[in-house]
């Protein structure tokens, strides 16, 4: 029987992460619920006391940063797989029972995704990620996920939609701290894919609040754009043999970020960023290609 952790990181938002813990406790399968608290200073210090004997808790003196409490409660975790959980997202009651009936059914994954909800700070919902296929469950092999990152099809998305097995997750060498806030998560399913399959799960099973105090918020669009590109440039190293021939180049893909960037800059009335993010890209006949080659995704 596989078994799970979910870890749940907070900072600064005890109301919030009293939503993702109470979504933890809901699960309509048991499992472990570990917390590590970023050294917060609202009172959830306090609050996790009181918990003692219900969840695993780590309180850092000093704040460590996103991608170090991830990685601290991976350690912590007794489960094979682990479910993370940013403390102002929260899970369908089913989440974990229906990732444990996809992982069951095939063993060779170490990785694992499903669709989510976009909510506000109320609850409502706001939209939804886009499905993978039209099927219930799909299994994409090893050799073909870096490939189908590489060109945007396939969307693993935040870690309210992802878990992973956790000695893939340790032979990965855990989350990068140097990508804090931007791709950090990203960065781990690129490493964490090289080690097996990809399992995912055409069914919304998480919660993501969109509002201005999410961790995304906090850099520019150029800092994004900047680390969006290093993400790729790896993917692009471990794509499989079989897909060389076909491969865009990575100047195209350059310019294939520089558009989208552009283009999200300008839809949030950044319209002279953008532009300088975009030009010149936004000449290039490759990078449109590639725009709309992505917006294929069902």
């Amino acid at each position: 029987m596989v078994e799970f952790s979910i870890i749940i990181t907070t900072y600064n938002r005890l109301a919030l992460f009293k939503r993702a813990l109470a979504s933890s406790f809901a699960q309509t399968m048991a499992c472990e619920i570990i917390v590590v608290d970023d050294a917060s200073e609202d009172g959830t210090r306090e609050y996790l006391k009181g918990l003692e004997g219900k969840v695993k808790f780590q309180s850092n003196q000093f704040n460590c940063g996103h991608s170090a409490c991830v990685n601290a409660g991976v350690r912590l975790a007794t489960g094979d797989w682990i479910k993370l959980l940013d403390d102002d997202d929260y899970l369908a009651p089913t989440c974990i029972e229906t990732m444990v009936e996809a992982i069951s059914s095939h063993p060779q994954g170490v990785i694992c995704s499903c669709r989510a909800a976009r909510v506000n700070l109320e609850g409502v919902e706001i939209g939804q990620t886009k499905g993978f296929s039209s099927e219930k469950l799909t299994l994409i092999r090893q050799e073909d996920i870096h490939y189908r990152m590489l060109i945007e099809h396939l969307p693993f998305g935040t870690p309210a939609q992802v878990a992973f097995r956790k000695d893939a997750f340790l032979d990965s060498g855990g989350w990068d701290s140097s990508f804090d806030l931007d791709y950090d998560d990203i960065d781990s399913w690129v490493r964490i894919a090289q080690f097996g399959d990809a399992i995912l799960i055409n069914q919304c099973l998480a919660y993501r609040t969109i509002w201005t105090g999410g961790y995304n918020q906090k850099s520019s669009l150029a800092e994004r754009l900047a680390a969006n590109m290093i993400i790729k440039e790896k993917i692009y190293a471990l794509v499989h043999e079989k897909y060389r021939e076909s491969l865009p180049s990575m100047s195209d893909i350059r310019n294939y970020l520089k558009l989208y960037w552009g283009l999200v800059a300008i839809k949030n009335n950044q319209g002279l960023t953008g532009t300088k993010i975009a030009f010149p890209a936004m000449l290039s006949f490759s990078a449109w290609k590639l725009f709309l080659n992505a917006l294929w995704i069902k």
